[in-house]
């Protein structure tokens, strides 16, 4: 049996401002046509499949063609929901979905509800079968009690959930070999025993222990957005798209999974191309419109930091004409601002008259300072104000 684990496909998400439907559908696009190429059983999506709670009605629509391409394609679909999702309107018509072969997993009651499928006879002659579980995302404090726990973690609540599917595996062990595949949308972190430390927080996120998920033969993770292996039968696919430019240097995928009576007997890297490369550039105006080294990223959507001392003027209106799909802009001088040493305060106490505060203040604010025009405009608006107070 061939699995294809995927997740946080985030549909309906934009990038800086710029929409993603199309990149998205894109992707949906590749990913059928690998269900095809690759003979893929069973599409594993863990979670986080909408941006947003309420996706608008172009984006539902774009899962539903996503889900009929699966489908129409061969394959079945395990779905959960994510942090991003809400649970209650993914998983509604759960049960009438499961005749077309799309496995809806976003309630604690179906946690140990698995999707069951012959994988023949192993090498004593027993029947196997794949047993395959999904745990959505459990916020704490809403499923505490459904669980049967008394305190509202993660790992509390990622402990019960598990030991309701060992519960079932073992049920069932006594009919057939199973094999194990788990979904869990979750923050799960290397190196932290569940012995030591229950509940770990990493930049205010719950994070839980990799040995929840010992025992299980494959364990689909969804929730971070890098492919990553955290042990040899743990692994996040990561999402579809890049979705911040901290995602530049990813080389987005899913992996395919081979499952067998013996267990997982492969696991294979699978890649999506990707319609816009991401630049993250830095440097001088002048050199970053001249040189020759970043006509790479002149067709990217770009995150660019100038360096100069003094902030460019028509800075986003210059470097656009090179990088017409400049998104972000950022500052950060060479040596740092400007007059550094000295406080705003205390350049704004040595300034000799009001036209010497106007203009400081318009330098701190942008870093750059006034030229002879802006100089001029001040000077003017300063003289109008003192001759309205003179005729008062």
């Amino acid at each position: 049996m061939r699995l294809l684990h995927t997740s946080d496909w985030h549909l309906g998400r934009s990038f800086h401002g710029v929409g993603l439907l199309e990149a998205q559908r894109d992707f949906v696009n590749q990913l059928i046509a690998a269900v095809t190429r690759h003979g893929v059983d069973v599409v594993l999506i863990a979670g986080d499949v909408y941006d947003r709670a309420l996706p608008g009605v172009d984006v539902v629509r774009l899962l539903d063609e996503a889900l009929v391409g699966i489908t129409s394609a061969g394959a079945q679909v395990v779905l959960t929901s994510g942090n991003h999702d809400s649970a209650i309107r993914l998983g509604f018509a759960a049960r009438l979905l499961e005749r077309g072969g799309v496995h809806l997993r976003t309630r604690v009651p179906d946690l140990d509800q698995p999707l069951v499928l012959p994988l023949g006879k192993d090498g004593a002659a027993q029947d196997a079968v794949a047993a395959i579980y999904g745990m959505p995302w459990l916020e704490p404090r809403l499923v505490a009690e459904q669980l049967g726990v008394e305190s509202a973690t993660h790992f509390d609540v990622t402990r019960a959930a598990t030991a309701m599917i060992r519960a079932d595996i073992e049920r069932r062990s006594g009919s057939a070999v199973v094999r194990s595949v788990v979904l869990a949308h979750t923050f799960a972190s290397g190196g932290i025993s569940s012995d030591s430390e229950r509940d770990i927080s990493i930049g205010g996120v719950g994070a839980v222990p990799l040995d929840l998920f010992d025992g299980f033969d494959y364990t689909a993770l969804g929730h971070l957005h890098g492919r990553q292996s955290l042990a040899p039968g743990v692994r996040y696919s990561g999402s579809p798209l890049a979705y911040s430019f901290s995602e530049a240097g990813h080389r987005k995928g899913a992996w395919l999974v081979d499952l067998g009576p013996e267990g997982v007997t492969g696991v294979e890297e699978l890649h999506w191309e990707a319609p816009h490369l991401l630049a993250v550039l830095r440097g001088t105006l002048d050199d970053l419109l001249e040189s020759a080294d970043h006509a790479w990223a002149e067709t990217a959507y770009c995150q660019v930091t100038l360096t100069d001392h003094q902030r460019p003027a028509r800075a986003m209106e210059r470097l656009r004409t090179r990088f017409p799909d400049t998104l972000v802009l950022g500052f950060d001088p060479e040596g740092g601002p400007a007059a550094a040493s000295a406080t705003y305060s205390s350049r704004l106490a040595q300034a000799p008259d009001d036209l010497a505060v106007c203009c400081g203040f318009l330098e701190h604010v942008r870093g750059r300072a006034a030229d002879e025009a802006e100089r001029a405009a001040l000077a003017a608006a300063l003289e109008n104000v003192r001759l309205q107070e003179a005729a008062q």
